[in-house]
């Protein structure tokens, strides 16, 4: 009996070292991303417009980097709270496993990061002390990011005043937390720049690096359902029931395949809080976590390419209920 039991000993002591082993060689070796580039951003008037232009607009950065009042519809940031972070997502609302916060992107919270070590954690998910970023963070889109729009965004949150928030550290539950290192592509790879003058061409771009697909695709378990790309059916969770993202495929009867270029612009331009104050909603009302009133201000030239290549994606059939209250 002894000596079975020493046999077993060493049997668990060979299991734990080789575990322990695995665990050191893998953390070690991942998130396996290039290092930071040494590249400084010149900010310039025009990057300060193009940057604000895109983090409130396109790649909104605003939106998960501020305090959104949910008092109003599709909770709008507060002006005074731009890019303070603090926004907590976890799996009873945003379906994520652990609890996440967007971090303070103010000039208060990122003064540590070199310019090359914020592109990095913007385009491949890693900072600077090398953590894998969970990709609720659209790092994967905004990897797609020209390197001129890329260097926009940096400089235009340089910009943003000084906010104090010290927003908790984020955490993941197990197995999750060491997936997630090998999740961020290993290097950079901006886009050309997109030519304008192929309208669907550039609203692919604009789509990529604006994450449609992440909120407008249905996921299972963890897992994106690709046959059912841009159909919608994405659930959230608010106080007062279940949302569900559209279908913004160009199927006829439950996506958008009957709407003209300028009834898709006008939809967008209808959200435009300076012209038409977000509606006041109380907790059992629908709302929605679409940032409109910031998409709102997309350009038309913008706007009319996001739909000229939303046309062309595969149209798929999903009526999608947007709202079920909770009982």
């Amino acid at each position: 009996m002894r000596k079975i039991l020493k046999i077993l000993a060493y049997f668990l002591g060979g299991i734990i070292i080789l575990a322990v082993a695995f665990i050191v060689y893998f953390n070690s070796t991942y998130p396996r991303v290039d290092p930071p580039s040494n590249e400084k951003v010149e900010i310039t008037a025009a990057r300060l417009e193009r940057g604000k232009y895109l983090a409130h607009h396109v790649t909104v950065c605003m939106d998960c980097h501020s305090v959104r009042d949910w008092t109003k519809f599709s909770g709008p940031p507060k002006m005074e709270t731009l890019g303070m972070g603090g926004d907590k997502f976890d799996e009873p609302t945003a379906g994520v496993p652990g609890i996440l916060y967007a971090k303070n992107i103010t000039p208060a919270g990122i003064s540590n990061y070199t310019d090359g070590e914020l592109m990095r954690v913007i385009t491949n998910g890693v900072t600077k002390d090398n953590r894998a970023l969970f990709p609720l963070m659209p790092y994967m889109g905004y990897n797609n990011l020209t390197k001129e729009d890329l260097f926009s965004i940096v400089a235009y949150i340089r910009s943003l005043s000084p906010i104090k928030n010290e927003v908790p550290e984020s955490s993941l539950n197990f197995p999750v937390n060491m997936i997630v290192k090998t999740v961020p592509p290993s290097s950079y790879t901006p886009s050309p720049e997109p030519d304008r003058n192929k309208p669907a061409e550039f609203g692919k771009y604009l789509v990529t690096v604006a994450g449609c697909f992440d909120c407008h695709t249905q996921m299972v378990k963890g897992e994106f359902v690709m046959e059912k790309a841009f159909g919608g059916g994405f659930e959230f969770q608010l106080p007062g029931g279940t949302i569900r993202s559209a279908n913004i495929t160009p199927e006829p009867n439950s996506g958008i395949g009957r709407w003209t270029r300028e009834e898709f612009i006008e939809r967008f331009k209808s959200m435009d809080p300076e012209k038409y104050p977000p509606a006041n909603v109380s907790v059992s009302e629908f709302n929605t976590i679409m940032p409109w009133t910031m998409y709102a201000g997309m350009k038309d030239e913008d706007l009319g390419a996001v739909y000229d290549y939303l046309r062309t994606i595969k149209p798929v059939k999903n009526s999608v209920v947007l709202f079920t209250p909770k009982k």
